[in-house]
């Protein structure tokens, strides 16, 4: 359709419609979602914290769920411009932009100087609802910095974060933002690799070589054999693959799988077996030591092993913490009797072991599936899949 078209104005119209809603229903969702944390609601499941359970229970993003508890507590603090959120002329994002200024370093700060928070409020909304969003995001910075002309004092921790995002195939990106003395390391660190590799030939480009030189500097970190130990087991890239499928030559595709999660062909998985110890983890009574009966009270290795490969990470609802996070944890208690064996362990984080130990519940059913339990009886689900539209 092009722009002349009469109907297009109908297009666009909706459009806005639509954005504006989009605003409202954040507005709303941010207010609940305060209200959540200022009531403690989600200890109700076991969670620390309303990021947590926005992760596990509603699938958002890291981010994404901190984004929204920062917002709901900046509209508590900027009346008018949740009011204007309210009725859909500011965006979530446009809100996300003022949390900066309202941080509770900043509102004592503010405080301090006798600044009035109801013109800043003011001063904020106006840009929202008027400005183009850089606009915004301008004015925002010059507050912060005006309340604090000197800057602060050189911590260079707090100028440095990382955030690596998995992906549907394992793949990983990255995003991170380094001080200058950390920056300068990380890159001569990089740089003695991607140096030292350079065969004659090479058409790889630059991005592609310094990837390769972080892969090499996590082998080599990972081979020395120095890197802290997490929870009695050194760091280890674990691949669960069968026998059958180790000893085929077939490429097989989908018959490996990372200690992540991630799913691998098995001519992959023997490659990292080439130069890997290879541990037979046999699922069996009769063959590995899994069931170490009652002489043993903590898990070995093998049980260990065998545990984080069955469970994949903390097994309470909502939470999937990684392995190195969690403890091997008795279904039944072994003073109670339970005995140390694969079948009478689950895979628990700190957190979530010490909430087992002071009434919650977990089960794993025949069907190999988890299930966990409130003191009181009730089970904690998490909310089903958005089901798509029946045509």
């Amino acid at each position: 359709m092009c722009s002349g078209d009469p109907g297009s104005g109908d297009v666009l119209d909706g459009v806005a419609a639509l954005v504006a809603e989009r605003n409202r229903i954040d507005a709303a969702l941010a207010r609940r979602v305060r209200a959540a944390e200022l009531s403690q609601a989600p200890e109700r499941d076991g969670q620390r914290s309303m990021t947590s359970w926005l992760r596990g229970h509603c699938r958002l993003s890291g981010s994404e769920a901190s984004r929204l508890v920062r917002n709901g507590r900046a509209l508590a603090h900027l009346p008018a411009l949740a009011e204007a959120h309210d009725a859909g002329l500011v965006s979530a994002e446009q809100v996300a932009v003022t949390a900066r200024a309202v941080t509770p370093a900043r509102l004592a700060a503010a405080a301090e100087q006798g600044v009035d928070l109801a013109v800043i409020d003011a001063v904020f909304t106006g840009i929202a609802v008027e400005q183009p969003h850089t606009d915004l995001v301008t004015v925002v910075q010059r507050y912060c910095d005006d309340l604090d002309p000197d800057g602060p004092e050189p911590d260079p921790t707090e100028g440095r974060s990382l955030t690596v995002v998995t992906h549907a195939d394992g793949s990983r990106t990255l995003h991170g933002c380094l001080d200058a003395v950390g920056g300068e390391k990380f890159t001569v660190a990089l740089e003695s690799f991607t140096q030292a590799d350079r065969p004659a030939g090479d058409e790889r480009t630059r991005a592609q070589r310094l990837g390769d030189a972080l892969v090499q500097l996590a082998d080599n970190a990972l081979a020395a054999g120095s890197l802290p130990t997490l929870r009695t087991v050194k760091p280890h890239v674990a691949v669960r693959i069968d026998l059958a499928d180790l000893a085929d030559p077939a490429t097989g595709q989908g018959t490996a799988t990372l200690g992540s999660g991630t799913v691998l062909s098995a001519a992959r998985a023997r490659w990292l077996a080439c130069d890997g110890a290879v541990s037979r983890v046999v699922f069996g009574p009769d063959r590995a030591p899994l069931d170490l009966g009652r002489a043993h009270r903590l898990a070995d290795r093998h049980l260990r092993r065998a545990t984080e490969l069955r469970d994949g990470g903390c097994v309470f609802a909502g939470c999937r913490a990684p392995t190195w996070w969690c403890d091997v944890h008795h279904l039944v208690h072994w003073i109670d009797g339970g005995e140390t064996s694969l079948e009478n362990s689950a895979l628990l984080c700190e957190r979530h072991h010490t909430k087992v130990h002071h009434g919650f519940r977990v089960e794993r059913q025949p069907d190999g599936r988890w299930h966990t339990w409130r003191p009181d009886g009730s089970e904690i689900t998490t909310p089903a899949p958005l089901l798509a539209p029946v045509a």
